[in-house]
């Protein structure tokens, strides 16, 4: 797989980190998510959060991929689902926060699922499915669909 379009700048354009990684019970979690602007809602970052589950699955065979973030956070929340991501629920006033509770949202993957969503990414992100300005043609959805 090609990548979709150079990147060249001398500057950090995000960070993304692995969380809670527990080998024993294979699960990890991804956390700590800054996307500069340069990098919100671009293929680029949604290429970067499928070659971190590709590792997480295919090289560190962990079994459980989670996604938290404050329930508030709806834009959060709708990129964990178009990833691909799965709601498991609400944990109520899960920490304090800005001097208020917060709730956090749960989601997952699971490596049984990994598969599918891999083929999905794969055809997505297939330069042919983008335009020379880097413009989607088909969704990623429409590809797990």
């Amino acid at each position: 797989m090609k990548p979709l379009i150079q990147v060249k700048t001398n500057q950090a354009v995000g960070l993304a980190s692995y969380l809670r990684m527990n080998p024993a019970s294979g699960v990890v979690e991804i956390g700590h998510l800054h996307f500069s602007t340069a990098m919100q809602q671009t293929a680029h970052a949604s290429e970067a959060m499928y070659l971190m589950m590709k590792r997480v699955f295919e090289e560190q065979r962990y079994r459980r991929y989670e996604w938290k973030c404050d329930d508030l956070n709806v834009p959060s929340k709708r990129a964990a689902l178009r990833l691909g991501f799965s709601f498991e629920g609400v944990f109520r006033q899960a920490a304090i926060y800005k001097n208020r509770n917060r709730d956090t949202a749960w989601f997952t993957i699971l490596d049984t699922e990994w598969p599918q969503l891999k083929q999905a990414f794969e055809s997505w992100l297939d330069v042919d499915n983008f335009t020379k300005a880097a413009q989607q043609k088909a969704s990623l959805q429409s590809f797990r669909a």
